[in-house]
């Protein structure tokens, strides 16, 4: 079941990859612009940012937009010297002239919802552009993104995210191709196609109508974006996606921040499809290509686990596969290797095509970093699924960020450093046992499995000594 699982998931790759290429001339049209510009909102929402929260706010009091149908709210749920240096930054651009409010809790009720719940109860823009603390908006950005509301039937509009920080590392690089996969082929493909797509919970801007009307922000699953953007798609609100306005944002320089993202991002994915995929079936308005879909992207999480399941089925396979004989299971090799790691090989390199053009030759090489990451974080994000499937309740955890883009820049003299978990104890013993198993495919002759095998064995290592590499100070 778990081969099963994965080898239809990475044809789903290739059926991507081929709507791509046949989409890519189909734009966003922009139907009219407002003769009246309207007034938005902009709501920052930040936990503990104290190296990053000036650099947010600066940015977005940048953005070129009449200054009187511009609001900012800061929506600070912080404990520590971030409220006062957020504080600070906000008086100082209040007294220029700009409509920005330090909005301050006391407690994370509802977390990242909760703060944008009770910045929307007193806003006073009819859409709602949102930032995370680690993101830097283009001063165009509501220019080329507050027009397509001219259609009433729009609710959201969602931007595609760049790196500012991109070459700070092996793992950041690596990051971003993964990245610009979910950004450069999934989002468009899924947008262009008529299909459901995801708001990124950031670098997007949501009519105050969609939101209210489509049951508001809720906190009962760790991924409030996903599970309003596919409620509001299910009650007919449409949403828009620009591959072409870039918002930059800093990616996480600690592999235990990355895995903590990577888990908020994994079990909040698996809640939205115990909430909302059944229903989304029963719907009879919703067409049967947006479901299968549908079904593909929110239980895109589960591959983690089977993979996990599969992995740890490889001895036994392998000494069952010598007893068969290879020539019997020559075509179920080909055939999974196919379908599998070369989709994934072959999805990314058109991401990095795209994402990179002339430069793209530079980053092909770390393809297989990428999916090396992917692999490694398997158990992280197994874990993840896991709990999101018993019901098993835990906080929001922040990704930490640093206000870094330079690799001379030392991030671990700052706050905020994460610590290991025993998921990097199961990933190195993983990394171990693959390391035996490649020598036994050698020895066997499972020629075919050999370049899966390094890729486990590189992926789990990799993603364990880094992790605990990071721990320390």
């Amino acid at each position: 079941m778990a081969f099963l699982f994965l080898c239809t998931f990475g044809l789903h790759r290739y059926y991507l990859v081929y709507l791509y290429k046949r989409l890519i001339s189909k734009e966003a049209n922009l139907e009219s612009e407002f003769r009246k510009l309207p007034v938005i909102t902009v709501q920052l929402p930040i936990y503990n940012e104290m190296y990053v929260v000036e650099r947010l706010i600066k940015s977005v009091c940048e953005i070129d937009y009449p200054k009187d149908l511009l609001e900012i709210q800061v929506l600070d749920d912080s404990t520590d010297e971030t409220i006062e240096i957020a504080r600070k930054c906000v008086d100082k651009y209040k007294d220029k002239g700009f409509d920005i409010h330090h909005i301050h809790r006391t407690n994370r009720e509802g977390y990242k919802a909760g703060a944008l719940n009770n910045g929307l109860n007193i806003c006073r823009g009819e859409f709602l552009a949102v930032f995370d603390a680690d993101f830097m908006p283009p001063k165009d950005f509501l220019n080329k993104t507050v027009h397509h509301f001219t259609n009433e039937n729009v609710g959201v509009v969602q931007t595609r995210w760049g790196h500012v920080n991109l070459k700070y590392s092996l793992l950041t690089i690596a990051q971003s191709i993964l990245l610009d996969g979910h950004f450069i082929v999934e989002q468009t493909v899924r947008f262009k196609k008529g299909l459901f797509f995801n708001f990124n919970g950031t670098a997007g801007i949501i009519r105050k109508e969609c939101i209210s009307s489509s049951g508001g922000w809720q906190h009962d699953t760790l991924t409030e974006d996903l599970d309003l953007s596919y409620r509001a798609q299910i009650k007919g609100w449409k949403l828009v996606y620009l591959g072409n306005v870039v918002s930059n944002a800093e990616l996480p320089v600690d592999m235990n921040a990355f895995k903590t993202q990577q888990h908020r991002w994994a079990k909040g994915g698996a809640q939205t499809a115990k909430k909302l995929l059944l229903s989304i079936f029963r719907d009879k308005s919703i067409p049967l290509r947006v479901k299968i879909e549908s079904a593909f992207h929110l239980l895109g999480n589960f591959s983690y686990l089977f993979l996990v399941i599969l992995v740890t089925l490889m001895l036994p396979m392998g000494y069952f596969w010598s007893s068969l004989g290879w020539e019997k299971v020559f075509l179920i090799n080909v055939f999974a290797i196919t379908a599998g790691t070369l989709s994934i090989i072959r999805f990314y390199i058109l991401a990095v095509s795209v994402a990179h053009g002339k430069d793209a030759w530079t980053f092909y090489k770390y393809i297989p970093l990428a999916i090396g990451l992917g692999t490694g974080i398997a158990v992280n994000n197994s874990k993840a699924v896991l709990e999101a499937v018993l019901g098993k309740i835990t906080e929001f955890k922040r990704t930490p960020k640093y206000a870094l883009t330079s690799n001379t820049e030392n991030w671990k003299s700052r706050s905020y450093i994460t610590s290991k978990d025993i998921t990097t104890v199961v990933e190195l013993t993983l990394g171990v046992v693959f390391t035996i198993q490649t020598v036994y495919a050698v020895l066997n002759g499972h020629i075919a499995w050999i370049p899966f095998l390094l890729l486990l064995q590189f992926g789990f290592i990799f993603t364990a000594l880094l992790s605990i590499k990071h721990s320390y100070r």
